[in-house]
């Protein structure tokens, strides 16, 4: 295992995120971003591992996940603060510029940064997201469809996201987890509940805490939309398509590969809103390769 710096970082006056290091200072480096209420320890070791091997990986808390601060409930902070974060955290650490790899959220993260920042960019990788623009996706047949018509979020994870949360203790708390992993990855993997909970175990000893904070979902979400921005974009982009993918499903990642300018698309079969051991070789593998400005091959997942 590589040598592992943390730090805390100020993103704001009085908020300090709690960042994570490895790999070689000097190679060229790779900021990982998590999606919505998710500590950065959900990028997992092997994946982290992996890139950490050409780069200088990063990975960090947002605010109210994690160790970071939790100031939401006192000072509510928009969506968009939260892009800032990311830049806020590559001046704390003195990085000039660095490769994005976001997803979720992290991915719409990404994209304000790529729009808003792009001189910060070497590249990045989008994935479980969707584009942040309002340019209509175009089918194959040619037929143009508004953004609002494309496919939504499945209907057994909405109706997941309604219930409140409520504190049965630590172990109901991951019960609760593992069955949200489960409907995220989708069905086309075998859904390995064992590692989702190790996983979820070591971000609750983390975070020293069993409860996660609404905070991103409260969050003030306008002033997200960068339609020109990407359209101008000059950035290696690229997006990864998730066969199983039931948050933003097909075709939402052609889409982004539309609207971004320049914007490439890599297929991993199988693959869902999660990152199981199963897709791991074959996302860093085009991440690497992406980063390196090479050609970029769907591999299937489990390869």
């Amino acid at each position: 295992m590589s040598q592992v710096h943390e730090q805390y970082v100020e993103v704001a006056p009085g908020v300090r995120v709690w960042t994570e290091r490895r790999g070689a200072p000097d190679a060229p480096a790779l900021l990982l971003v998590m999606g919505a209420q998710a500590s950065g320890l959900g990028w997992p070791e092997p994946l982290v591992e992996a890139l950490a091997a050409r780069h200088h990986v990063i990975r960090y808390d947002h605010r109210d996940t994690g160790r970071s601060d939790r100031p939401f409930d006192e000072n509510p902070y928009a969506v968009t603060d939260l892009a800032r974060d990311a830049i806020a955290v590559l001046d704390g650490l003195g990085v000039e510029r660095a490769h994005l790899v976001g997803m979720s959220l992290g991915g719409m993260l990404c994209q304000l940064v790529l729009a808003d920042h792009p001189e910060r960019v070497l590249s990045a990788t989008l994935m479980g997201t969707c584009a942040l623009s309002e340019t209509p996706y175009v089918r194959p047949d040619g037929v143009r469809v508004p953004v609002a018509e494309l496919p939504g979020i499945a209907p057994e994870i909405l109706e997941m996201w309604s219930r409140p949360v409520e504190d049965h203790g630590p172990e109901a708390e991951l019960d609760r987890r593992v069955e949200h992993w489960r409907l995220l990855s989708g069905d086309q993997l075998p859904f390995d509940a064992p590692y989702f909970r190790e996983l979820e175990r070591g971000i609750i000893h983390h975070a020293g805490r069993h409860l996660e904070s609404s905070a991103h979902a409260l969050a003030d979400s306008s002033g997200m939309v960068r339609t020109a921005e990407l359209a101008a974009n000059r950035v290696p982009v690229l997006v990864v398509s998730a066969t199983a993918e039931p948050v933003f499903p097909v075709p939402h990642p052609q889409h982004i590969a539309q609207v971004v300018a320049g914007a490439r698309l890599v297929e991993i079969p199988g693959m869902g809103h999660a990152l199981p051991p199963a897709v791991l070789r074959p996302l860093g593998k085009a991440i690497l390769e992406h980063a390196a400005g090479g050609a970029v091959e769907s591999v299937p997942a489990g390869r």
